[in-house]
């Protein structure tokens, strides 16, 4: 369960999820800025009518042919405002008298109760007027106030030729409006961000479906269907590489198993030579009562089949160790001239039998482990001993770079030329020509292979090549200082 639980979002869930918090965040983005225009739009209209209110108030007040302030002028005031129900006017004479107000709901009990308008709301303006926000039973209000002369008559007797007017606006109408689009807004932002989410996810899903034919192909691989391929052209390019590379591997792991098919293959033909005769002389020797000689004689015969099955798995052994670095390997300085020598006197026999002719010419000295190296320089000259007709020659050639900072040892024999297709696999495990099989059969395939991995553990290669009827076998070695005291 804690597994389940704990298993990552997908990349279509991620995606889709991505593409709508954008959607999201641009329009909650967008929606805040259009309602804070919309705002300051509708405060500029507000002070815009405000304005013209308190012009036509003035007007009123300030007009030619009325007959007093506390009468004509005041009539004429109420007159003005009939039908603007959401329009408050309060008249204030310097003393604190209230003088008239006009649609009263829109005032707190405050401002109709105080002596005279703050000095905040008049401001420092010439004329002095302030524009000041309230809320009168939820409903919030905007007012302008201002200080207007008012003419003298001569029938104005005790009038004030001063006053403080302030004119109030009722916002509900607004409100209501931004309270609406703010609505539809939020509305609008969730629609669009599920709309985006979905079509996020539709575009992640069709764009990751080279990724699921990806999965899908490596859920259906097996060892007998590791030829499949995906088809690069139909990927997209950002998925084109990695369908390159899922292909690659497949190639890589076909050749192995291949290759692997082919080890167990040719351990099973090697094995079954070897156990087979000793099977059939074991058979032989209990078919009858035998004299003590004759049992000797088969006991020794098996002798030679088994040391040819130990040789052959101490060679899969070296291979196997040699692969994963887990050779001990000593590094020494070795006179190359004095172990071909060696060799030579050891196979002269067998050569002196074929009268083969071996030949040294060069020397030199390296750094590395004498016995893997000795090993390696015996593969390729029992190999050339096996491949070289009676009366043939074989020339063992130690030449240094010109740079001096690698050599080459090469042995050559004449003999039956190598294909190329053969010389691509001459290195391989078990690999043998056929003429090696019909007329040598005790030789396993594995002494190539073993001089290329000890070739390489010494930071070199070896290489063959034939042509006019000679084949040369060339290990590069780097010329190293091997270190003192070993």
């Amino acid at each position: 369960m804690r597994r389940s639980l704990s298993q990552p979002v997908s990349l279509t869930a991620r995606l889709a999820i991505l593409f709508a918090t954008l959607s999201a965040g641009l329009l909650v983005i967008a929606g805040i800025f259009f309602g804070r225009m919309l705002e300051t739009h509708f405060q500029e209209l507000d002070v815009h009518e405000l304005q013209g209110k308190l012009t036509l108030i003035r007007t009123a007040l300030q007009g030619d042919g009325l007959p007093s302030a506390s009468s004509g002028r005041m009539a004429a005031l109420e007159n003005s405002f009939v039908g603007h129900d959401n329009v408050g006017v309060l008249l204030r004479a310097l003393d604190g008298r209230v003088l008239e107000v006009i649609h009263p709901e829109h005032f707190t009990p405050e401002q109709l109760s105080s002596e005279q308008l703050a000095p905040e709301q008049l401001g420092a303006s010439h004329p002095p007027q302030a524009v000041s926000s309230w809320e009168v039973d939820g409903h919030p209000h905007r007012g302008l106030a201002a200080r207007i002369t008012l003419p003298q008559h001569p029938t104005d007797v005790g009038a004030p030729d001063t006053v403080d007017v302030l004119v109030a606006l009722d916002l509900s109408h607004h409100t209501h409006f931004l309270a609406s689009v703010r609505n539809a807004t939020w509305a609008g932002v969730a629609i669009a961000a599920f709309l985006a989410a979905l079509v996020g996810w539709f575009a992640a899903h069709r764009g990751l479906a080279p990724l699921r034919r990806v999965t899908a192909t490596a859920s259906a691989l097996s060892a007998q269907q590791l030829g499949q391929r995906l088809n690069e052209n139909d990927a997209p390019r950002e998925v084109r590489e990695h369908v390159e590379a899922f292909n690659g591997m497949l190639e890589r792991l076909e050749a192995a198993f291949q290759r692997l098919a082919d080890y167990s293959a040719d351990i099973a033909h090697e094995l079954r030579t070897p156990i087979s005769n000793l099977m059939t002389q074991t058979q032989v020797a209990l078919s009858r009562p035998r004299l003590n000689d004759e049992y000797q004689d088969i006991l020794a015969s098996n002798i030679e089949e088994y040391e040819r099955i130990a040789r052959m798995v101490s060679d899969m052994l070296f291979l196997a160790k040699a692969e994963q670095n887990a050779l001990a390997q000593a590094s020494a300085p070795i006179d190359l001239a004095c172990e071909a020598d060696a060799l030579i006197d050891f196979y002269e026999a067998l050569a002196e039998e074929h009268h083969i002719r071996i030949e040294r010419h060069g020397s030199a000295v390296v750094a590395g482990d004498r016995l893997m190296l000795r090993r390696a320089l015996s593969n390729l000259l029992s190999n050339a001993l096996r491949h070289t007709p009676d009366g043939g020659q074989i020339t063992i050639a130690i030449d240094i770079a010109a740079d001096g900072a690698a050599l080459g040892l090469s042995v050559s024999n004449v003999g039956d030329p190598i294909a190329p297709d053969q010389l691509e696999r001459i290195f391989d495990r078990f690999h043998r020509g056929s003429s090696l099989r019909e007329r040598h059969g005790e030789g396993a395939g594995l002494g190539l292979a073993i001089t290329r991995l000890i070739a390489r553990a010494h930071g070199g290669e070896v290489v063959a090549s034939s042509k006019a009827g000679v084949t040369t076998f060339t290990i590069s070695l780097p010329l190293r200082q091997a270190p003192s005291g070993t």
